[in-house]
């Protein structure tokens, strides 16, 4: 186990960056759009003041022009904020170019789990990301961009386990949650480790978070335990094994014949998508065993964005239907 924490340690300094902030003017009331500026097409960037945070947030945004629901798209363990975000790392502008949703995806978050904190956190400041998830954005882009109340979630890796918190913090609020690469357990003492391996390479303090090993708020949000929260929802869940798959060879663009690129996905990504394929494995016995439907996909593979790109275009008909559209 020491030996796979340093390699998740390895694996997350190779993603770690720090980003300037941008200043805008806050609002004297509530959570606010400070900004649109049009990207071309139907791409948005859209600065929102989250009064939780008390901080403007950048949210990406694809909107059909019409009344649309929404899919919020969290980023990987590095927020986004070093040029690693959905939008550069998959096709998903062009995936959903054509299709009736607005898709979201929040710039930043960093090491955060896109949860609320107990407590600001010296490195990363103030994270109430749940709040502006659930309660602040939504009616903005309601009123906005005329979303029509009825939404999906999904993460990858970090954010996979966000997706599914936020989803059982929020009945009702997610006709669908997508899980890709995540490790769906935070209470035992593997996953918290796991967690602590996350934040600890940013400098960030997981205790700050959800408190010391002890605290029940790790229990409240180990979407394995609380999996009869996810009843009428639906899941799209994900994993490879560790193995080499389909985008692990020198001839995957992601790779671009690199063979040390090769042998540092399999090395490090290799290991992690293991643990993350026994967590998986987890939350689909336990949802089988609560009698609750879910797709569940294990398939050969590393930790890495070419599987996730996958798995969003796999698990948007999942999406589509559970949105009706």
């Amino acid at each position: 186990m020491h030996r796979l924490l340093r390699c998740l340690v390895v694996l997350f300094a190779m993603i770690a960056a720090t980003v300037p902030t941008v200043a805008h003017a806050a609002p004297t009331g509530g959570p606010a759009i400070l900004d649109v500026r049009p990207l071309g097409g139907r791409q948005f960037e859209v600065v929102v003041y989250s009064a939780a945070m008390a901080k403007p947030i950048t949210v990406w945004l694809s909107h059909p022009g019409e009344p649309a629901p929404a899919l919020y798209l969290l980023n990987a363990v590095d927020g986004g904020e070093n040029g690693g975000p959905w939008t550069t790392r998959t096709d998903a502008a062009q995936f959903f170019a054509d299709k009736p949703v607005n898709v979201v995806v929040p710039m930043g978050g960093r090491a955060s789990y896109y949860t609320n904190w107990a407590a600001d956190d010296p490195v990363l400041g103030r994270n109430q990301w749940s709040t502006f998830l659930i309660h602040e954005l939504p009616p903005l882009l309601a009123e906005r961009f005329q979303a029509t109340g009825r939404n999906a979630v999904a993460g990858t890796s970090m954010s996979a386990t966000s997706a599914l918190d936020l989803a059982i913090e929020a009945p009702g609020m997610y006709q669908a949650v997508g899980s890709y690469s995540g490790c769906p357990r935070t209470s035992d003492a593997v996953s918290r480790a796991y967690v602590h391996s996350q934040l600890g390479i940013f400098g960030a303090n997981a205790a700050n978070m959800w408190g010391g090993p002890g605290d029940p708020a790790w229990q409240a949000h180990d979407p394995v335990l609380n999996a009869d929260r996810l009843r009428g929802v639906a899941l799209y869940i994900s994993a490879g094994t560790g193995g080499a798959g389909v985008h692990d060879t020198l001839g995957d663009p992601s790779i671009g014949g690199n063979a040390g690129v090769l042998a540092d996905r399999l090395a490090v990504g290799g290991p992690m998508e293991s643990v993350v394929n026994g967590c998986t494995r987890e939350l689909s016995d336990r949802l089988g065993a609560l009698g609750i439907p879910a797709t569940v996909v294990f398939r050969p593979g590393t930790h890495a964005w070419p599987y996730w790109q996958d798995d969003l275009h796999n698990s948007w008909p999942v999406f589509a239907a559970a949105l009706g559209v």
